[in-house]
């Protein structure tokens, strides 16, 4: 069997250590030595982007924030899916991240950070949602396991109530958010309903078409 090969490793603010790793056509991002993500299963992170875009393709340039870089797939199906105007701005807390998708990881969504309707922002996206003064049409928030599996603790906050009501001001009327997580949560759909949202959650296949385990994808609409 290949053996693994090491590509890059990093420090999150957290302290929680990254490791990015290649083994012939599969990459895996790992912390503290457990799989954060890989290129195997991507499909739901794909999904993410088009049931949160749905509403906004024929808007004539939509403003579009994407929480978590991890290996690209939410940025390319959001260019994917919006016009040549659009303005798409990914926040990702991990500098190293965006260096292995400028590097090694860039072929494998098509090289999303090339495109100029993308904007990288270094820096936590509950930062960024609580000091921006630009609403969006739609924000997707994809960076940990889900409001209910934290890796980070640190993004409780994002999540908590106070979390959400920051999120529905920086969205403009009718915008959707939409959340990634690994399970479902009817609590957390309650607690998007008592932050003002009309809210729904979807599961759908980690692999797209070849199906795999079901992860979920909270949408949450501003009234």
């Amino acid at each position: 069997m290949i053996p693994w090969q090491e590509l890059g490793r990093a420090r999150a603010p957290d302290g929680g250590e990254l490791v990015l790793r290649q083994r012939g056509g599969d990459y895996e991002i790992r912390v503290d030595g457990f799989d954060l993500m890989s290129n195997r299963a991507h499909g739901s992170e794909e999904e993410l982007a088009r049931l949160a875009c749905a509403h906004v393709t024929a808007a004539e340039a939509p403003r579009v924030l994407v929480g978590g870089l991890g290996m690209g797939y939410t940025l390319r199906a959001t260019l994917d899916v919006l016009p040549p105007g659009a303005q798409v701005v990914v926040a990702e807390i991990v500098p190293a991240v965006v260096e292995w998708n400028r590097g090694p990881l860039a072929p494998l969504a098509g090289c999303p950070l090339d495109d100029p309707r993308s904007a990288v922002h270094v820096g936590d996206v509950g930062a960024l949602l609580r000091t921006t003064t630009v609403r969006f049409d739609a924000i997707m928030l994809d960076v940990d396991n889900g409001p209910q599996s934290l890796v980070r603790k640190g993004n409780q906050l994002l999540y908590s109530p106070v979390g959400l009501q920051t999120t529905k001001n920086a969205l403009r009327r009718g915008g959707m958010l939409a959340v990634w997580s690994s399970d479902r949560s009817s609590t957390f759909e309650t607690r998007l309903r008592k932050a003002g949202f009309a809210a729904r959650s979807v599961d759908v296949p980690a692999r797209g078409k070849a199906g795999g385990p079901k992860h979920t994808i909270f949408l949450a609409q501003a009234a």
